[in-house]
């Protein structure tokens, strides 16, 4: 659930910022099949690269307690 709530929120602004993934990839310095992957909800990425995606944005991801179900 966490990482589908990032990768809406990275598809969601990078779309309406007018990029296409592979000049999100570019621009942000990650690789294009990162960006893929990420997009799609993967949930075994590496904090580092989302909070590098995030940044794109001026966001990050931070520790926190998991919401109640």
């Amino acid at each position: 659930m966490f990482m589908n709530n990032i990768a809406d929120y990275i598809k969601k602004n990078r779309k309406a910022a007018g990029l296409t993934q592979e000049e999100f990839a570019m621009r942000s310095g990650l690789g294009l099949r990162f960006v893929r992957e990420l997009e799609q909800g993967k949930q075994t990425v590496r904090m580092d690269k989302v909070n590098q995606a995030l940044a794109m944005f001026g966001m990050k991801a931070v520790p926190g307690r998991k919401d109640e179900e």
